[in-house]
């Protein structure tokens, strides 16, 4: 449970901008949902096992408490980490988790938002989906050449990518403010052609999890990106609708 806990709170409160998810669970698979506040990411992802225990749609709110109470050092060995339920009508249902340590003299309680509040929280966004123009598996070293761009363009919080040829180039700024461009990219198969624009923070946060994490991105010419996320636990899907720029 704790390690499925840390993918949660990694792939969604650590990128900085998803802070409320909703989970979809029952004994054949364990689905995961959210959204930016401002919908610039949507995230979407399936554990590749269901999660035992937690069947039932509810919310995780306030995912900076999950983090703190996972990062206690009374919960780092031997830890119980339970799921609390309620029964209604004949049916229990997931409530929150509940935290102890070892020696059962240091307790925690995180409460779930119930399916009803969620639902209405964060509605369910269809994705009507497009053809993938480019795709490739990215590589840290390029995530690193992008953060130095952040870095030498930082007054810029959104980029654009084309193809200049095989190469994916990414660009920042325009002729009459400070600019660059690199090539993210090289010897990709398609073409981008349009001015889309892309917000740099989450790209570059989401780009980061490829530390640890198999990635593939994606991009189309019809305003869309995705960068497809494997972490050994879970696949996370971040869909990044176009932005003009």
């Amino acid at each position: 449970m704790k390690d499925t806990l840390l993918d949660i709170v990694k792939h969604t409160h650590t990128l900085g901008f998803l802070n409320l998810v909703k989970i979809v669970s029952d004994t054949k698979e364990t689905t995961i949902e959210s959204m930016a506040d401002d919908r610039s990411v949507i995230m979407k992802g399936k554990f590749h096992k269901p999660v035992a225990g937690i069947d039932g749609t509810f919310g995780m709110p306030q995912l900076n408490k999950l983090d703190i109470l996972l990062k206690v050092p009374e919960y780092k060995d031997n830890a119980k980490i339970t799921v609390t339920t309620r029964d209604k009508d004949g049916a229990k249902y997931p409530t929150g988790l509940h935290f102890e340590n070892a020696n059962g003299d240091f307790k925690n309680d995180y409460r779930f938002m119930n399916a009803e509040i969620i639902e209405e929280k964060l509605k369910s966004v269809k994705f009507r989906g497009v053809t993938w123009d480019i795709e490739f598996d990215p590589t840290m070293a390029s995530v690193t050449r992008l953060s130095y761009q952040v870095q030498a363009n930082s007054e810029e919080t959104s980029f654009i990518a084309k193809t200049d040829g095989t190469d994916l180039k990414f660009y920042f700024g325009d002729h009459s403010t400070h600019a660059g461009e690199f090539i993210f990219q090289p010897n990709v198969t398609g073409t981008l052609d349009k001015n889309w624009a892309w917000p740099v923070a989450q790209v570059l946060q989401i780009l980061k999890l490829a530390e640890s994490s198999s990635l593939k991105m994606h991009l189309s010419n019809e305003g869309a990106l995705q960068i497809t996320v494997d972490s050994g636990i879970g696949e996370y899907q971040f869909i990044l609708p176009a932005q003009s720029k």
